[in-house]
């Protein structure tokens, strides 16, 4: 991928990027190229209506998630409103999740073609990864912790510096969020990088979809929360980015193998050859310096690469280096020179945990596709000896616990097991009583 995480990312450039249009001009406002989704609220009537309610009907429905409720109170308010049209209303509800499940497996078929035709791959990873990369963990409140939650589509954040190049990504994706309005931003981002992962031969992700998008351009995420890929202190640097997100170590270096896809441009990112061997026929836009030999390929080649570092027309930044250095870094990077295996496994885990980072899911425990959602939670597992539940099943433990109005910060208002037991020993006291 391309500079780290961000500039670790910075630069994971499309092969056809140089042949894509910028966007200029009136029409260069990213948020008018791409306008935020609306979500599908839609309201319903148990009877048949006239024609003027079913215009008021339109109306209403297709406004957004944000305002159709308020938009009906003040219509309600209104004297101009028919009276016959809220006496014929019996039911009003809303569609819940925030992306269509149908609508996020055909859009990835398309993403695939898309990948199969353009060798986007690096540049799909790039740009999940910078949606959901914004997260701080220390701020509560939804939008402004950040993270995968579509807000890098609008041009003011397209403008910060670690994501040059990524509006040659939002243009290559806009014809399939035309075609599928029923998938949000945020989920087209992750669905398209973790897509890319699987068909450059890396492991299958557990992702979940259902992320909720920002409304607007005010709700995005001020610059310098993206990671750099050459700081003065490459090791603290790393730990200062990834820990204010919620990561640790093992997954600093597993994510950083995706650099074993893609390119840096020196014209992006400031780093790497204007071109070499590797990358001078392409495929694709030719140009840049990859990281591997075979850069669109996932797999651990990256770790033995920079293990190595024999060849000088493959690339290796300060953030790349250091992951041999650093001690606790150096553990998990020879391990992942060593072992492909458990490269991929580490790898999907830190993907999915990335990919769900700041985000807002509708509905709260998220959709998934193909089944794949992870390990599986059998309590008995846990009962005896001295296992630990793994990442993905303290996020699964999380969305239940968010779910019922609790978050990591702020305990539930009232304490639901124990409302549980209490609930039992009354049962089972006038159980008693009724016994005797």
């Amino acid at each position: 991928m391309a500079d780290s995480l961000s500039h670790h990312l910075l630069s994971l450039s499309s092969p056809h990027s140089s042949q894509m249009a910028p966007i200029s001009g009136a029409t260069a406002a990213t948020s008018r190229l791409l306008p935020t989704a609306a979500s599908r609220a839609r309201l319903s009537l148990s009877h048949s209506s006239s024609s003027s309610s079913a215009r008021v009907l339109r109306s209403l429905s297709s406004s957004s998630s944000y305002s159709h409720v308020s938009s009906l109170n003040c219509a309600r308010s209104s004297p101009l409103f028919p009276r016959v049209f809220l006496n014929r209303v019996s039911a009003i509800s809303t569609v819940a999740a925030a992306s269509d499940p149908a609508q996020l497996q055909s859009a990835r078929e398309d993403i695939k073609q898309l990948l199969k035709s353009t060798f986007c791959h690096p540049i799909m990873v790039r740009l999940g990864w910078h949606d959901a990369g914004t997260y701080n963990k220390n701020i509560e409140e939804w939008p402004i912790r950040g993270g995968a939650n579509g807000s890098l589509r609008f041009e003011i954040e397209l403008k910060h510096a670690a994501n040059a190049g990524l509006v040659n990504a939002l243009n290559l994706l806009k014809p399939i969020k035309d075609k599928y309005s029923g998938v949000t931003y945020a989920d087209l981002f992750q669905l398209a990088s973790a897509t890319a992962i699987e068909e450059a031969g890396g492991p299958k992700i557990p992702m979940k979809y259902g992320r909720v998008d920002v409304s607007g351009p005010e709700q995005c995420p001020e610059e310098g929360r993206l990671p750099d890929a050459g700081p003065p202190k490459p090791s603290d640097h790393l730990r200062e980015v990834f820990y204010r997100m919620g990561l640790n170590d093992q997954e600093i270096v597993a994510l950083s193998g995706a650099h074993t896809l893609g390119r840096s441009r020196p014209d992006r990112s400031g780093w790497g050859k204007p071109e070499t061997k590797y990358t001078k026929n392409g495929p694709g836009a030719p140009g840049g310096q990859s990281w591997t030999v075979e850069w669109l390929k996932f797999d651990n080649s990256y770790f033995k690469d920079i293990k190595e570092r024999k060849d000088e027309d493959l690339l290796v930044l300060p953030t790349d280096a250091i992951l041999f250095e650093d001690p606790s870094y150096k553990v998990y990077a020879e391990k992942y020179a060593a072992d492909q295996e458990a490269f991929f496994r580490d790898y999907a885990e830190a993907h999915a945990k990335l990919s769900n980072l700041g985000a807002k899911f509708d509905p709260p425990e998220g959709i998934t596709l193909d089944g794949v959602t992870g390990e599986k939670f059998v309590a008995a597992k846990y009962s005896t000896g001295k296992r630990e539940l793994s990442d993905a099943m303290k996020q699964k433990i999380r969305a239940e616990y968010e779910a019922l109005g609790g978050s990591p910060d702020k305990p539930l208002q009232s304490n639901y097991f124990l409302n549980i037991m209490i609930v039992i020993a009354v049962l089972a006291l006038l159980t008693s009583l009724l016994g005797n």
